[in-house]
């Protein structure tokens, strides 16, 4: 979509912190809508955590911020330009969920072809440590495990020294120690004034890390703001007990929003939690291990989203 430099600059100064941004984009895949009218942006110096259940659009923005397709409609722009631009492109770093590179060169020998892609890329050495692969460097990436390789395409990411960090699933198959690990390299690249967009599943991944969340669901962005105004979005308790009921009866007790197996218990979220422990007990004699705590962003995230599907997805919250 073409632009006028007058509009570039009014852009430009109408939010010069915005180093990449989604502006009523819409991106179809044949008949499939993967993204609808979504306006979205990202501002230097934070993490922005872009959350939703698979297939609502998460990887398809961070592909048209990456330039690696065009929307159907709207405009995209990343450092005020278009993402394809070369200067542009080598001020970003991408880990995708579809990474691949060649399996039987060695760990070093990745770092250092992706280092001669960039004018200024940090020393092999500093890369190496940052991803945690200083006792890997000559194991070829084929031998490597599922976590390691994840480390692999981390440190590729990061070879450039980017200002802008696309970083899509990050810590798929990590263990807790290299997931801690990952976080705190990434608050260090904040702390030198990078910017990261960041797609987790793991929730507490977000809240951890991100300034700021956005839920995307069914191709629309349905809430915005820090994970403290996210959570803020649905009051009510999470109550965890031993039980006999069942999922689906637990589901047709008022006020209960979810509920799911957590080993031998199951969880609940709810509304009114002194109602439903009153309805549980008297449906159940048997209870035990009643635990009852406040809500967090796992119960925000699906009452948003089961919220989206019952009123149709028709508007934005912020």
């Amino acid at each position: 979509m073409s632009i006028s430099s007058n509009q570039t600059l009014r852009f430009q100064t109408a939010d010069d912190s915005t180093v990449a941004s989604l502006e009523g984009v819409t991106k179809n895949y044949g008949a499939v809508q993967a993204l609808r009218q979504v306006d979205f942006r990202v501002r230097a110096g934070e993490v922005v955590a872009l959350l939703g259940p698979n297939g609502a659009g998460k990887t398809t923005a961070v592909k048209l911020l990456l330039g690696l397709m065009q929307p159907n409609s709207g405009r995209v722009r990343v450092f005020w330009g278009d993402p394809t631009n070369p200067e542009n492109r080598t001020r970003t770093g991408a880990m995708l969920q579809v990474g691949r590179v060649p399996e039987t060169l060695r760990v070093r020998e990745h770092v250092d072809l992706f280092s001669t892609y960039y004018r200024a890329p940090m020393a092999p050495s500093e890369i190496l440590a940052a991803a945690g692969l200083e006792k890997l460097q000559d194991r070829k990436f084929g031998e490597l495990s599922g976590g390691q390789k994840q480390r692999v395409l981390f440190a590729l990411a990061i070879c450039g020294d980017p200002d802008l960090l696309f970083l899509d699933e990050p810590t798929v198959g990590l263990d807790v120690e290299a997931r801690r690990m990952l976080w705190d390299q990434i608050r260090q690249l904040v702390d030198r004034g990078k910017t990261v967009l960041l797609t987790t599943h793991y929730l507490q991944e977000a809240d951890a890390l991100a300034d700021r969340i956005a839920v995307i669901h069914e191709g629309a962005i349905i809430a915005q703001g820090t994970p403290a105004e996210i959570k803020a979005k649905t009051s009510g308790k999470r109550i965890r007990c031993i039980t006999r009921l069942d999922i689906t009866s637990i589901l047709q007790i008022a006020g209960v929003i979810a509920a799911k197996d957590d080993r031998e218990a199951i969880e609940i979220h709810t509304g009114d939690a002194e109602f439903v422990v009153r309805e549980l007990l008297a449906r159940d004699s048997t209870l035990s291990g009643l635990e009852i705590s406040s809500a967090g962003l796992e119960e925000a995230f699906l009452a948003l989203t089961q919220n989206s599907v019952r009123n149709g997805n028709q508007k934005e919250l912020h």
